[in-house]
């Protein structure tokens, strides 16, 4: 495909416009201490993360693991963080992982260079594993680091669509798997305030909407630490 044609492509699925129309009982208004720099990553990361750690149904003290520190599981970690749970995270690239630990995560772990599974029971084991990274191994191994009782959210949709759930550890450790997708305007509204109040910290590279193609490219070869915003 043409690179003129992938532009117009993207730019019809993912609505690349200066403007918009959309009715005001489903617009969230932005409030005046979240940049646009900021809410334009909230507005599908964040709330989405924040969304996924709310159906994970998390007790204080509990242990999160998030599979995937970009653009999504930078926020997910300060959310585990707000709602006062130990963080591990998992990623296969050591700058996404310095940022972790930059944001706050207990423990980081490179799937790389070691099962992150057996890492994470190595740790104890987590109550929580929030998958979103797009990879069916990634998914198979977050459940495998969950300790008896554990959930697996799954939030990334892999490429393969499927996952395997080995029924003894499923019945026999209680695990539960859930899926949790985007949330609602009252959840975004939850995303904003807790940013204007200082409680989260966006990542994000800011670049023209020309460079469309580029950083689609840099986001692919992970060049790219957490999210992209195009200024118009």
């Amino acid at each position: 495909m043409r690179a003129a044609d992938q532009l117009w492509l993207l730019r019809r699925r993912c609505a690349f416009a200066e403007y918009t129309v959309t009715p005001a009982a489903f617009a969230t208004p932005v409030p005046g201490g979240v940049s646009s720099l900021d809410a334009a990553p909230l507005s599908c990361a964040g709330v989405t993360t924040y969304k996924a750690i709310k159906v994970a149904r998390m007790a204080p003290a509990e242990t999160v693991a998030v599979f995937a520190v970009g653009g999504l599981g930078h926020l997910a970690l300060q959310y585990a963080r707000i709602a006062g749970a130990f963080v591990i995270a998992v990623d296969v690239e050591d700058h996404k992982l310095e940022l972790a630990t930059r944001l706050g995560a207990d423990h980081v772990i490179n799937a790389a260079r070691e099962d992150p599974a057996q890492a994470i029971q190595v740790l104890g084991g987590a109550d929580v594993a929030v998958a979103l990274a797009a990879s069916s191994a990634s998914f198979n191994q977050a459940f495998h680091a969950l300790r008896r009782g554990g959930r697996l959210v799954c939030v990334a949709l892999p490429t393969g669509g499927t996952i395997e759930l080995p029924i003894f550890d499923t019945v026999l450790k209680g695990v539960t798997v859930t899926g949790s997708i985007v949330g609602t305007r009252n959840d975004l509204a939850d995303v904003f305030a807790l940013h204007a109040a200082g409680r989260t910290e966006v990542v994000a590279a800011e670049r023209k909407i020309d460079e469309v193609n580029e950083s689609i490219a840099d986001v692919l070869g992970g060049r790219v630490p957490a999210r992209i915003v195009f200024g118009m």
